[in-house]
């Protein structure tokens, strides 16, 4: 197993790997970014390609490659390794092979898998699917969309899936687990009896997980009847498929995505895919559901641009709102596709009709804010106070969503001129509508969090700090550690970690005021080559912009504050055993830490 661990570390670059996620830029020898694991403003995600591994200094979330893949996926690590082992197109060792592939996840993907298969295979090669072809022709689909995504259709029978999958060498608990297979309360598994497949007699849609993976299906009704079910069936929520972080049409999108820099988006899986067969690559679908935060963070790893189109009543726009809110408070740029009257009710019946209309409407797409504004101002009486407050109030509550005071301020200036009231007014509406969003963020102290959200790591104190940037200098000037080399105070000062490795740097210092990097890893313990690798990582953020004519100043102001502090923290210890002694009535001992105090 450690050598399949090993070979894959050596065959992805870990830089490589995590741009693929976010953008990453160069500092000194490592790379910096913004932490896709907690909200920040500015970069304080490095990752250090010699050492293969990150390390966050805002949310302490710290690791190597499968670390990495395991919490930006939510992956187990035995399903991170086999992710690695696909993209770096290593075969696993059998032993370590047949581990991997008994975790219930990927069991449940490889049904996935050959389920998809049988609904594609059944919908080209079986006379029974002729009426369900027919259809899927009738939608304006050809056999080379059919087979891009891998449309199927199963006939109206009551087990045919399932005995399908069981000859497979399924197991019933899994195909359970897969949602393809529903168990009755009086199942019995010795006959079988008692377990039915939830598709029956409809279109089969598989959905991908980013990575390509079928995660699960949508199945469309092809003759409704009474007793079957909605339009619509969607695969429930299972090991593998959570509705809440699938985007549609992501895996075969995202590369146009980061081309063209726009996520486009609309709400169903045919719109998605009348879009691809007219040459639009960048579109995918929430499936018809409001955009959730896990699906915004994964989307925006591709673009920060999104130009979306939803049904223009005030129900499709009340469905799309909290999406969009979560999307503005991301910082998302949003759009609105306005189809015109006329041509077509949705993407896919526009692009039937004409799909340079449908074209030109996404070129054009209005941005959120005017959007808002025009609807918000909608119906209005502006010479009516309270209609102008109404106005006003609307058009901030969406407003308070935007997270930059810039563009805040613009949109500001727009509702000033429109309802003809003065700018400062405005502002002051907004910090009242932003102190009532954050009252109600907060409020309710039993709504759960986020299973994304990053506790804080705890805070270190003053000294560690200084100590570390001490150090993280030195390393990056090592001319510089002169300047502590034959300090026996600071010497003194030192404990853990920070003191073997003084007395290491000190071995391996050579007469040219240079730290023999070679030697020193080698005397070097794993847990001080983490710190090493850490602290010179952590300089490299903080003082990488530093001239090495000012950086000696810096180092001095470090040395002094820290000296500064020890002082401080060791009164600070005197005067709690003072108190100890005055509380135990031993006057001696009282004078003897006074005197240690004041000299």
């Amino acid at each position: 197993m450690s050598n399949d661990i090993e070979t894959i570390k050596e065959k992805i670059d870990i830089v490589d790997l995590i741009s693929e996620y976010l953008q990453l830029k160069s500092a000194g020898t490592n790379h910096k970014g913004l932490c896709p694991f907690h909200n920040e403003k500015s970069p304080s995600f490095m990752v250090n390609r010699e050492g293969q591994f990150f390390h966050c200094f805002g949310c302490g979330k710290s690791g190597d490659i499968f670390t990495f893949v395991e919490e930006i996926e939510g992956m187990e690590f035995k399903e991170a390794l086999k992710y690695l082992a696909d993209k770096s197109g290593i075969q696993l060792s059998n032993d370590f092979k047949s581990e991997v592939d008994s975790s219930q996840k990927n069991r449940v993907k490889k049904i996935n898998a050959d389920a998809s298969n049988f609904f594609y295979n059944f919908l080209l090669k079986m006379d029974v699917s002729r009426p369900a072809f027919d259809y899927l022709l009738d939608r304006g689909l050809d056999q080379e969309l059919i087979d891009e995504w891998k449309i199927g259709f199963v006939p109206d029978q009551w087990d045919l899936l399932t005995k399908y999958l069981l000859k497979k060498g399924h197991s019933i608990d899994d195909l359970v687990a897969s949602g393809l297979t529903i168990k009755r309360d009086n199942a019995d598994v010795s006959s079988m009896r008692g377990f039915y497949d939830r598709f029956r007699g409809r279109i089969m849609f598989p959905i991908w997980d980013v990575h390509g993976s079928v995660v699960g299906f949508t199945g469309r009704i092809l003759i409704e009847k009474e007793n079957s079910g909605g339009k619509y069936v969607n695969t429930p929520q299972t090991l593998v498929y959570d509705k809440s972080r699938v985007i549609y049409g992501l895996n075969k999108a995202k590369q146009s995505i980061k081309q063209e820099d726009l996520i486009v988006m609309v709400e169903g899986q045919m719109d998605v895919i009348a879009c691809h067969g007219a040459g639009m690559k960048n579109v995918v679908a929430s499936s018809g559901t409001a955009l959730t935060q896990e699906q915004v963070k994964l989307l925006s790893r591709y673009s920060k641009n999104m130009a979306m189109a939803f049904d223009a009543d005030e129900a499709g726009q009340n469905a799309a709102k909290r999406g969009i809110e979560i999307a503005l408070d991301q910082g998302l740029n949003i759009k609105v596709i306005n189809i015109p009257d006329g041509a077509g009710k949705d993407p896919d019946e526009c692009i039937k009709k004409d799909k340079k209309v449908w074209f030109e409407s996404v070129k054009t797409a209005k941005n959120i804010m005017d959007f808002y504004l025009q609807r918000a101002l909608s119906n209005k009486d502006l010479t009516d106070p309270r209609q102008k407050q109404k106005a006003v109030n609307n058009f901030l509550a969406d407003l308070v969503f935007i997270p930059y005071a810039v563009e805040r301020d613009h949109w500001l200036g727009k509702l000033s001129e429109a309802v003809g009231v003065d700018i400062s007014v405005l502002r002051d509406d907004l910090k009242n509508v932003q102190y009532q969003q954050k009252n109600k963020k907060y409020s309710n102290k039993n709504t759960p969090q986020s299973s994304n959200e990053i506790s804080k790591i705890p805070e270190k104190n003053k000294t560690d700090v200084l100590l570390e940037n001490i150090f993280g200098i030195v390393f990056l000037w090592p001319s510089l550690f002169a300047t502590i080399k034959d300090n026996d105070s600071f010497a003194d000062s030192l404990t853990g970690d920070f003191s073997a490795l003084y007395e290491k740097i000190k071995i391996v210092y050579t007469k040219d005021n240079k730290i023999d990097y070679g030697l020193l890893k080698e005397k070097m313990s794993s847990e001080e080559k983490k710190l090493f690798e850490l602290t010179k990582m952590k300089a490299e953020k903080d003082f990488v912009n530093i001239s090495e004519k000012d950086i000696n100043e810096e180092l001095g102001k470090h040395i002094e504050l820290y000296d500064k502090e020890l002082l401080k923290n060791k009164k600070e210890g005197i005067r709690i055993k003072i108190e100890e002694a005055e509380k135990a009535g031993d006057k001696d001992r009282v004078i003897e830490l006074l005197q240690d105090l004041i000299s």
